[in-house]
């Protein structure tokens, strides 16, 4: 069996809805997982290898939200808008730098 894993990374976005709270899909996460599916297969990163883009619920860090978490890295990135999920898809899904402006604090939670 190959230690090596299926993909190289893969990306979480929280899709979480709540009732009268904060949460992720209240703050357009659905629109960002979408923009990010698409950069990814546009440059050609999906796959076996590459990047796979996943749907979470909760990932019980709503005070920073929207909310992505990028494994096997641990990076977690907030986000304003699609500009900004580019950035993460061409720095860090495509050459593994951190978008250090868009890492949220270890300090936020829930």
């Amino acid at each position: 069996m190959s230690s090596a894993s299926y993909y190289q990374r893969h990306i979480f976005f929280c899709l979480n809805q709540r009732e009268n709270e904060n949460a992720c899909l209240q703050h357009n996460a659905q629109e960002a997982f979408d923009h990010c599916k698409k950069r990814v297969k546009a440059e050609k990163l999906a796959g076996k290898g590459g990047v796979r883009v996943n749907k979470a619920g909760c990932l019980d860090r709503c005070a920073g939200g929207p909310v992505a978490v990028v494994y096997p890295d641990a990076v977690w990135y907030q986000f304003v808008d699609n500009s900004d999920i580019d950035e993460i898809v061409e720095r860090h899904l495509k050459h593994g730098e951190v978008v250090e402006r868009l890492v949220l604090d270890d300090s936020v939670g829930r």
